[in-house]
Order: C-alpha cells, then sequence, then structure tokens
C-alpha cells in the first residue's frame, strides 16, 4: 500500500470513528493494565464480564493483592488460563506496590519487566492510558496489516515496526485502535466483509469477498 493510500485509509476510518476507544472496561490506569493482562487469549466481552465483579472489590494493587491469587480466581474463572493470570495479576500488584509506589509506571521497561506483560500490553497501556503513539499487535491487527498491504511482516514485531515507519504521525494515535476494530469486525480472519468495507479500494487483497 502506498503513501497515498495509506493516507485515505486512515482519513476514512478516521471519518467513521473520530474518537475510537478500547472495547475494555476500566477506570484507572491500575484497572487497565489489570484488564489487559487478563485479555490474553480471551475475549473483550468475556474479561469484562470477569472484571464487573472483581473491580468493585478491588480498584487498587492494594486490594487487589490482599485478596490473593484464590480470591482473584474466583472472580475469573470465566478468563482462559486464569489461574496464571491470577498470579501474573498478583505478583504485578507486589511489584507495584514495592517498586512503584501502587502506581502503574509509564515506561515500557518498568511496564515489561511485570509478570504477564508483554510488549503488547506495554503498547497497550502506553497508548491508552498516556497517549503515546504505539502499536498493540494482536491477531486482527497482524491479519489487518498483512491481509491489506498496510504493515506486512512475519512476526508482530515485524508489522509493529511496519506501522510505525508507515502511519501518518496525525493518525498514529488511534491507528491501533481502528485496526483492532477494523479486524474484528469487518476484516475478519475467516472470511472479511469486503463488501461491506470502507476501504476496500485501498486495499490490496484479492480476491475480495463477494456478498452472500
Amino acid at each position: 500500500m502506498n503513501p497515498p493510500a495509506i493516507e485515505t485509509f486512515f482519513s476514512i476510518l478516521q471519518a467513521a470513528n473520530p474518537q475510537p476507544a478500547s472495547e475494555l472496561e476500566y477506570s484507572s490506569v491500575f484497572e487497565l493494565l489489570a484488564a489487559v493482562l487478563l485479555s490474553a487469549q480471551a475475549t473483550d466481552v468475556g474479561v469484562n464480564k470477569a472484571t464487573r465483579r472483581l473491580f468493585p472489590v478491588a480498584s487498587t494493587p492494594a486490594k487487589m493483592l490482599a485478596l490473593g491469587v484464590d480470591g482473584v480466581s474466583e472472580y475469573i474463572r470465566t478468563i482462559g488460563l486464569y489461574r496464571n493470570k491470577a498470579k501474573h495479576l498478583i505478583e504485578t500488584c507486589r511489584i507495584l506496590i514495592e517498586r512503584h509506589g501502587g502506581e502503574v509506571p509509564r515506561e515500557r521497561e518498568a511496564l515489561e519487566a511485570l509478570p504477564g506483560v508483554g510488549r503488547k500490553t506495554a503498547n497497550v497501556v502506553l497508548n491508552v492510558a498516556f497517549g503515546e503513539p504505539t502499536m498493540a499487535v494482536d491477531t486482527h491487527i497482524f491479519r489487518v496489516g498483512n491481509r491489506t498491504g498496510l504493515a506486512p511482516g512475519k512476526t508482530p514485531l515485524e508489522v509493529e515496526r511496519q506501522l510505525m515507519e508507515r502511519v501518518p504521525a496525525k493518525y498514529a494515535v488511534d491507528a491501533h485502535h481502528w485496526l483492532i476494530l477494523h479486524g474484528r469486525y469487518v476484516c475478519q480472519a475467516r472470511k472479511p466483509l469486503c463488501w461491506q468495507c470502507a476501504v476496500a479500494a485501498q486495499c490490496e487483497f484479492e480476491p475480495k469477498t463477494p456478498a452472500p
């Protein structure tokens, strides 16, 4: 996808959704971090269902730590890999209290040092909580980047680097939201809804999926 097509691609996505946001529910940076940590290999819908019960009783690292692994596990049993996620979340809370005064750090290195927090999770927190132009490449963005020709790459990191180079600066902060939502609802894995796609003319995927 060439630069003029990329500009048009994002201008169309922006016009359709001027203020995109994460579909995870949270009311603080800590809750965002916890929700993203829990969302690995799980749907936002499933995570929200669990955190609607968890966050009212554990909205801070100290309150979460007080629940312990068993306590957190009871709230998140419906989420895949819940036991390991509970362990990671509790240990993350311990580190936040001991090393960061109970606050979520805004440095990538410090975020990635937290248990269960990888590059993608750190990118989400840096972008959503702190407004940094990062690209959190999940399965949706990886697929859209490759399928459309926007940011081809063999690994999530390659796609992320391509996006950082190719997305115009004025779209950079919101770009990962637009791409996730586009992949989730339009450019789907098994059968992309090309006949409904507002950016089909810019997309290099061929053949386009016809309407049913």
